[in-house]
């Protein structure tokens, strides 16, 4: 079918083929974005019509078009969750947690994604991204979505602090407070924050001060009662640790803002001065580095190093307070070494919406989610030895947070660390946290006698510092510590036990997707396997022998499929098979849960299986680079993102294989960092019983009706409304209720056999 004129296109609401083509930006693309939300029926209609007219035109192998811009639809899904912030299902607190997950994800944004675009352009790159974008195009485009963001965090703001006040949780101005709150704040500020204050003067002798990455910050302009030179200082707001942003100046939940605090008592800091004005701002720097392991005599000297460049790398936003002097922006953004026309941004409401967080954790259950207890995982109730459990049930599904991290996977590392007959101890460390207590495990277990060596990641992005302490503290006490293979980070999930048994030396692990890290296991969906699969362990054993000194296997992996050597080759040859073995009488299926599908390889291999006739359903929670939808190319192919109260953070892959079905789970994204710079795991999960686990968090996921957003061959998506009368429960309250109706089914025939037992005795 010839391709159809712009003025046809537009019968149909699309401004131009170019339009259909073109990432997910703009303001074309916001329009589509709304009338699909109004919509969604009309709105697949419309972009399964555009597709059909330019299906005769379908662009040729690794063309721009074929492709969806990386940032843009990350930016997407900021929206995504920004709009769990505005919808009214969810409870008060909760949203209030969302807008702050928001504001913290736009952060981070500028800090590696505009920060890196803009290195780029520094360094003279006008290389197009496979999209067929130049990197100031992208910072362009990322700024017109950004700037609508912001309206909608701003009005959301406001909404929620009208719905707070309703529920009795206020933030006043100081203006607002009563004599007895300013009292209260004063004395609050005097006793707890004023020591912390340092304000530093701008003027010959006192150079611009130093403005660190993501601070709030005072500008004051002052000056001595009858003289008319005016002095500067800046004043940082020492907030983070034990301050918080929010005092509470009552008994009940009213609070007023540190920065407000300090700003009307400034005559503490400045005695018989005139203050003339002040002013909030912040700043945002590049959080990117580049590190050349190869000319690295000391990694971890480098990473520190970095570090403390990283400290005054440049400055990529700066936020002020509405109305600031101009003549203070412009000496601000001077100083700064920024544009005042594209980085600067002024509001009228919080900046730094982060710190919304603090309000989101008032202990006030009516307005949270029901609480959630994660269970144990059924086989692990008893307290017999976990590696007699692993060893005589076969391998263990783990489900977090639905099943606790706590009692399965620490409980693993801490008997592993005390079994008398565990010889050695070996496992890679992403990130971790101090309550998870893994690190003291293995420091128990060095004490122990145990042979424990340990792969520190120190590349982890925003981890560097806490993973050079915790690579410190196990060198200390003699454990063997490395930081894996040079010029790959290791961000694969791994533990492996080796156990003197009845029979001999036996291998039992844990391979995971995602981080040792308690804290992140009770909100992030995460998978993990226990295992005593020799094969299995074999493979680990070269995989940690590979990632201590370097030296790749002779062999390859018997079951693991490992980045970079292995796991893309073989994702791609699963996918050929797939077209392969596609039939009528058999039809291909694909199914793959990922955080992201980057990987332009992979891209394309989806394609072709959904131009064989292939089913390929795909779970991809953020980045998605993919067009699903169109005729002729990807009609086969749906896109599906789950946005909800646990960040969706398991990696499942599924091939159905003419019925002999694959299932894969593990460490990798469909990134092309993750599958070629990075050592990754994935593992087969070939228990049957485990299998069908999977396949429900595959079944419950595609039918969410509650947090499932749609994507749409133009990049845009359409969040799913239950029909009337519909339940709209998400597929994450799904799995809370299928683990415990496990539960609750172990219990019940844990009872039956006591009652049995106790009946034998009797009689």
């Amino acid at each position: 079918m010839a391709p159809k004129t712009d003025n046809q296109l537009k019968k149909i609401g699309i401004a131009s083929l170019a339009d259909l083509v073109a990432p997910a930006g703009g303001a074309a693309w916001r329009k589509k974005r709304k009338d699909a939300s109004d919509d969604k029926k009309s709105a697949k209609k419309k972009n399964r019509a555009a597709a059909d007219m330019i299906a005769g035109a379908a662009p040729g192998p690794r063309e721009p078009g074929l492709f969806l811009n990386r940032e843009m639809t990350w930016l997407s899904f900021n929206y995504r969750v920004l709009n769990e912030a505005g919808d009214k299902r969810t409870p008060l607190l909760e949203r209030i947690k969302f807008l702050a997950i928001a504001a913290s994800n736009l952060d981070e944004f500028f800090m590696k994604r505009i920060g890196g675009l803009k290195q780029q352009i520094g360094a003279g790159v006008h290389d197009l991204s496979i999209d067929g974008r130049t990197p100031i195009q992208q910072i362009k485009e990322c700024a017109e979505i950004i700037g609508d963001m912001r309206k909608q965090m701003h009005n959301l703001y406001l909404e929620l602090i009208r719905d707070m006040e309703k529920r009795g949780i206020v933030i006043a101005s100081y203006d607002k407070l009563s004599s007895g709150e300013r009292e209260t704040a004063r004395a609050y500020y005097l006793k707890n924050i004023y020591p912390l204050v340092t304000p530093l003067a701008m003027d010959p002798a006192h150079p611009f001060p130093f403005i660190s990455n993501l601070s709030l910050n005072l500008l004051v302009t002052l000056n001595y009662p009858d003289e008319p030179t005016v002095i500067m200082a800046r004043i940082k707001v020492p907030v983070g640790g034990a301050v918080p942003r929010f005092l509470r100046v009552d008994e009940s939940f009213r609070f007023v803002a540190l920065e407000e605090v300090i700003a009307n008592n400034l005559d503490l800091l400045f005695p018989d001065m005139e203050i003339a004005s002040c002013e909030l701002f912040r700043v945002t720097r590049n959080s990117n580095t580049e590190i050349d392991e190869e000319q690295a005599g000391d990694l971890m000297a480098m990473i520190e190093t970095e570090l403390r460049h990283r400290k005054f790398a440049p400055i990529v936003l700066m936020e002020t307070e509405a109305g600031i002097n101009p003549v203070h922006r412009g000496m601000l953004a001077a100083e700064l070494g920024l544009d005042e026309n594209t980085d600067v941004f002024e509001t009228d409401v919080m900046i730094g919406m982060r710190d919304l967080f603090e309000l989101a954790s008032l202990v006030i259950p009516e307005l949270h989610d029901s609480d959630h207890h994660p269970i144990t995982n059924v086989k692990l109730q008893d307290n017999r030895n976990i590696f007699h459990i692993i060893r005589n049930n076969g391998p263990i599904l783990l489900q977090h947070p639905y099943e606790s991290f706590v009692t399965s996977v620490t409980r693993f590392i801490m008997e592993a660390g005390i079994d008398p007959k565990v010889q050695a101890i070996k496992m890679t460390l992403y990130r971790t946290s101090a309550d998870t207590n893994i690190i003291e495990h293995l420091i128990k277990a060095a004490r122990n006698g145990k042979q424990v060596a340990v792969v520190v990641e120190l590349k982890a992005r925003f981890d560097e510092a806490a993973n050079i302490q915790w690579a410190s503290r196990l060198e200390e006490v003699g454990i063997h510590v490395t930081y894996g293979v040079l010029g790959l980070k290791t961000h694969s999930k791994l533990v492996l036990v080796v156990r003197r048994d009845y029979n001999g030396l036996k291998r039992y692990a844990h391979i995971g997707t995602g981080n040792y890290h308690a804290g992140t296991a009770r909100i992030y969906s995460d998978l993990g396997l226990l295992t005593a699969d020799d094969e299995i362990g074999k493979d680990l054993t070269r995989l940690f022998n590979y990632l201590t000194t370097g030296c790749k296997p002779l062999q390859d992996y018997n079951k693991l499929l490992a980045a970079p050597k292995t796991m893309k080759k073989a994702l791609l040859s699963k996918i050929e098979r797939e077209i392969s073995l596609h039939s009528r009488k058999m039809p291909g299926r694909i199914r793959l849960k990922t955080n992201a599908l980057e990987d332009p390889d992979i891209v394309m291999a989806l394609y072709r299986a959904s131009q064989a006739g292939v089913k390929v359903e795909l779970i991809v929670r953020d980045t998605c680079r993919l067009r699903p939808g169109i005729p002729g190319l990807s009609d086969n192919i749906t896109v599906v993102s789950i946005v909800g109260r646990f960040l969706e953070h398991s990696r499942i892959y599924y091939f159905q294989n003419a019925g002999d079905e694959e299932y894969f789970i593990g460490s990798a994204d469909l990134m092309s960092r993750n599958l070629e710079s990075r050592v990754e795991v994935i593992v087969p999960v070939e228990g049957e019983e485990q299998r069908k686990d999977l396949k429900r968090i595959f079944d419950a996921q595609l039918k969410d009706k509650r947090a499932a957003w749609d994507m749409m061959p133009d990049g845009s998506y359409v969040q799913r409304r239950p029909e009337p009368g519909q339940r709209f429960e998400s597929s994450q309250q799904t799995l809370i209720a299928a683990a415990e109706k496990r539960h609750h089914e172990a219990n019940r025939l844990l009872k039956r056999k006591i009652t049995t037992i106790a009946r034998r005795a009797i009689t």
